[in-house]
């Protein structure tokens, strides 16, 4: 059923209980310079619910970031995607254009892996936050866009006084802030956060899992947490999807998958954590991903 932009919104804002998001049975095929469709996600289904922490943990090219990019509608043609991605009654993936703005960033926002590529360098932080709040609120004054941007700012720990300051002036985990930043500048009900610690320390690793942890509480957000850190996950999720050659092997909760994992590749990615304490043993080697 197509429903109108207004109806829309409406619709996933009064969602209560039950999941806010549904995945159901999403497939997505790229085609290769040889012309070939590869099967990056293959029939995934799962929710997230209002206010839940999800992890979507698995190796590099389990198709984790893939399911983030279809959720937010950034995979284009020629690829293909099908399924259902379900806010309430609505397909996200029958969404029209207009539809489809109104959805981003205002019900599901992303924070990308890598903020220094996300980031514009000819630009300030603050500019970018007040362009996507503009972009968004096209009659909003730029003064009052420039006020939520500082007091975004605060929230996620960066002195507004750094607020004109340029990317590569900023520390990686400031630059990471800032990202988070735009991504709550629209009190987005769902956030998608794709490997947000990667390519930081672990002490700003720490600061960064901490802040998420203050603003799912403050916010009330629904997190899908993507990494491949089993115990990055530990700390901040309720449940956790294990995802292997693009299909989940294994969900349930925290405890269930960190103590009594039933999936052998679970297994396997929990014992290829490296132990810091005992006698120390050989990391389990992976199968290649090419190799099925």
């Amino acid at each position: 059923m197509q429903v109108t932009q207004t109806q829309f919104i409406e619709d996933s804002s009064s969602i209560q209980s039950g999941p806010f998001i549904s995945i159901q049975n999403l497939v997505v095929d790229y085609w290769t310079e040889k012309k070939d469709s590869f099967r990056a996600v293959d029939d995934v289904s799962f929710d997230v619910y209002r206010g839940e922490v999800l992890g979507l943990a698995g190796e590099s090219g389990s198709g984790k970031s893939t399911i983030a990019n279809a959720i937010l509608r950034l995979i284009d043609p020629p690829s293909k995607v099908s399924g259902k991605i379900m806010i309430g009654t609505s397909n996200i993936l029958r969404l029209d254009s207009k539809q489809t703005r109104e959805y981003r960033w205002k019900l599901v926002a992303m924070v990308f892996q890598g903020a220094m590529n996300s980031l514009d360098p000819v630009f300030s932080v603050s500019s970018q936050v007040i362009e996507t709040i503009k972009a968004h609120d096209p009659v909003i004054s730029n003064s009052d866009a420039r006020s939520i941007a500082l007091e975004l700012f605060r929230r996620v720990g960066i002195d507004p006084e750094r607020s004109n300051d340029y990317p590569h002036q900023l520390s990686g985990g400031m630059r990471q802030r800032v990202m988070i930043a735009m991504a709550l500048a629209l009190r987005p009900k769902l956030l998608i956060a794709d490997e947000p610690t990667s390519a930081l320390d672990v002490v700003t690793q720490k600061q960064i899992m901490s802040l998420l942890r203050h603003l799912r509480a403050e916010y009330n957000l629904s997190v899908l947490f993507i990494t491949h850190d089993l115990p990055l996950l530990s700390q901040i999720c309720d449940r956790i999807a294990v995802m292997q050659r693009g299909k989940i092997v294994e969900i349930g909760s925290k405890e269930e998958i960190l103590h009594e994992p039933k999936s052998d590749y679970t297994k396997l990615l929990i014992r290829s954590v490296p132990n810091l304490k005992g006698t120390k043993t050989a990391l389990p080697e992976f199968e290649s991903f090419n190799d099925h």
